[in-house]
This record gives structure tokens, sequence and C-alpha cells, in this order.
């Protein structure tokens, strides 16, 4: 005699509770989840949703804000030299040097470029080689470069003239838009607001979070001064690069301490790893003379410059230094021998030459590069 399994009745429906979700509407887009790793999942996608949400600005004291920092600027800024006048080639000048480059390097560079170019035409007329060895060590050579076909577009196209306008400034190569910014608002009034590393940071600590972009550029046009608007981004630039600095703020000296959310540092994004390589060069001098190398018109970086002759081999060293380009650290070796490609240049040349920013330190710590004053 055969059994017949007969299946259990299924549990009769339960409503659900007004105060629970059923596990099956959950819906997870991430993989194939069990219920109850759905379960447990379920206040975490909420938080993750909750904190994805777009966070309101805070509204801040503008009047306040204005009054406070212009009076801070006009009792205690910097004396630097392209703030003695308005002049918007100085201005401009100055601006394109302190892209990603501090106020202390850039002041003997400026000054000394402005004695050999004192006008718009007397840059546009020079060679690109004279330029570059003007710039050499400040680094960032395209800078220069731009700033050269820039010269001559402005004496070509404008009669000398730099453009009144943001916008019409932005045309000119090696200009965005805080360099445009920053030329009409200081020389020309026009309200246009600027967004450096140093006015994010002031944003920010204002806000008492991180901002995106967009939230800095909308915080910095809202609070611009309209009556004086290039000595208001001068201002917040100056707090940044002052009191409001990355580490260590001078909180205590801040004239916003009181409407400022943060009063100190926000927390550190991690910085990505530098990465780090050797390098060897030959110091093959004579007498009066030095063999140098000049890099090819068509190299990625530093073309047309002039370098030491590198070496794979290992000779006698000389002596040992470092040198930091943007992310990478390099370990240099500087070893005497005889260089098989360049071709020798008598040192008092050096000094015309545009050297890169390594050549010009391996050959002042030769002592065959005298220092400049």
């Amino acid at each position: 005699m055969g059994f017949v399994v007969v299946p259990p009745p299924p549990p009769p429906p339960q409503e659900a509770s007004s105060k629970t979700v059923p596990l099956r509407k959950i819906e997870i887009r991430k993989g194939n989840l069990s219920p109850v790793v759905r379960c447990c999942r379920r206040e975490r996608l909420l938080y993750s949703a909750i904190k994805s949400m777009p966070r309101r600005l805070l509204t801040l004291p503008v009047a306040r804000i204005r009054s406070r920092l212009l009076r801070w600027y006009d009792s205690g800024k910097r004396d630097l030299p392209w703030r003695k006048d308005r002049d918007a080639y100085g201005v401009w000048v100055s601006e394109i040097m302190l892209q990603q480059t501090r106020v202390a390097v850039v002041i003997p560079y400026y000054e000394r470029f402005i004695r050999r170019f004192p006008t718009v035409y007397d840059l546009a007329a020079a060679q690109e080689s004279e330029v570059l060895t003007l710039w050499s060590g400040l680094g960032y050579y395209r800078r220069a470069r731009m700033l050269h076909q820039a010269a001559k577009r402005v004496v070509a196209e404008h009669e000398g003239r730099l453009p009144v306008s943001a916008a019409g400034l932005r045309q000119l190569p090696g200009v965005g838009r805080y360099t445009a910014a920053a030329i009409a608002s200081i020389c020309f009034a026009e309200r246009a607001a600027v967004v450096d590393g140093n006015v994010e940071r002031v944003l920010e600590r204002l806000h008492g979070r991180k901002l995106s972009s967009a939230e800095h550029w909308q915080q910095a046009e809202a609070l611009i001064s309209p009556s004086r608007p290039g000595d208001f981004n001068q201002a917040i630039m100056e707090l940044g690069a002052t009191v409001c600095t990355p580490q260590s703020p001078r909180c205590s000296s801040c004239p916003l301490r009181s409407i400022c959310r943060q009063q100190g540092a926000l927390a550190a994004a991690r910085k990505p790893a530098r990465s780090k390589h050797r390098l060897t060069y030959l110091l093959d001098s004579r007498s009066d003379r030095v063999r140098l190398v000049q890099r090819n018109n068509t190299e990625r970086l530093m073309p047309n410059m002039w370098e030491l002759p590198a070496s794979d081999e290992q000779g006698p060293v000389a002596f040992r230094l470092r040198h930091s380009i943007t992310s990478t650290d390099y370990a240099v070796e500087v070893c005497h021998g005889r260089a098989r490609t360049g071709k020798y240049v008598a040192l008092p040349r050096l000094a015309h030459l545009p050297l890169t920013g390594l050549a010009r330190k391996i050959l002042r710590k030769a002592e065959l590069l005298g220092q400049r004053r």
C-alpha cells in the first residue's frame, strides 16, 4: 500500500502592520540579497538617501561680512608691487604668476619681469626664449607661453589695451574664469567674483562644511561688494592667505570670527600619495663652460628649455639634492663625467638661457650660476 504526502495548508494571510514595511517591498539595486540582508540594510539605505539630499546653505549676514572685511583690508593690507596702481597689464602679469605659486616666491620674479617688459608692447615684441628665461625657476612654463601669446593678441587686435570685461578677457589665451574676474574687478570695477583656494577655504569655514564648486561661486557672487568689487576680492583672498590659513588658522585675528561657523580647520581630505623617482645627471664642466641639452620642441613638459644631460650610468657623485614637480618627488644624483650629447655653453650665457628649474638648482649648487638679486 502506498503513501501520499499531502503538503500542509498555507498559513492564513496576516495583515501588515502599519508600523512595518514588508520585506519583499524593499528594493535594493545592487545584487540579489536575501530577505534577511534586506531587512538589515533597510535603515542604512534610508540613511544614505537622507545623506545624499542637497543641503541648504546658511544665510550669511552679507552686509556685515562686506563691511568688516573691507575695514580689515583697508587697515592692514600687504604692500605688494602690483597694488601700487590699478594698471591692468601689471595686475594681469601678477595674476598669471600667482597661479599655484606663493606671493613671496612671485614678488622678485614679478619685479624683474616688469623691469624687462614694462608694457604689453615690450612683452609682445620679445622672443619666447627671453620670456622663458625670466620665468625660469617659477615653474608651470605653459603660463609664460600663454601670457606671451596673449600679449601679441592684445597688441594686434586690441591696440595694446586689455579688454575691460571679464567676458572679453576670457577670450585671451591662458585667461580663465578666476583670472578674468580678478582683472575686471580690480582694474575696471566690474562686479565679478573670484574663487581660488583661499576663497574656498574662507567660505567653507564660514559655513562649517565642505562646499561644491557651484556653491563656492554662488556664495562668492552673493557676497561681493557692488561698490568695491576689486577691493573685496583682494580682501577675501588676503584673509585666506594670511589669517584663515590651511593649518593653524589665526581665528583670534579674524574680522569674521563671530560670524564663522567653523572656528578652526575643517577635517582635511586625504591627499593622494606622491610618486617618487630617482634621476641621475652628468655635470660635464670645464673652466668657463658646461655641457647642456635642449629639450625637444615637441616635449609635453618644458619644450625648448635647457637642462643637464641625463645618465643611466653611475659615476663619481658630486652631490645629491631633492626636487619636486606637482605630485612627484625626485631624488637627484649629480655625477662628474663626460657627456656625449648636448653642447658646451659659456658660463656667462647661462643667465640668458631658459633653464629648467632643476637645471638652475643644480648649476647653483655647483656654483656655476650666480644667485639672482
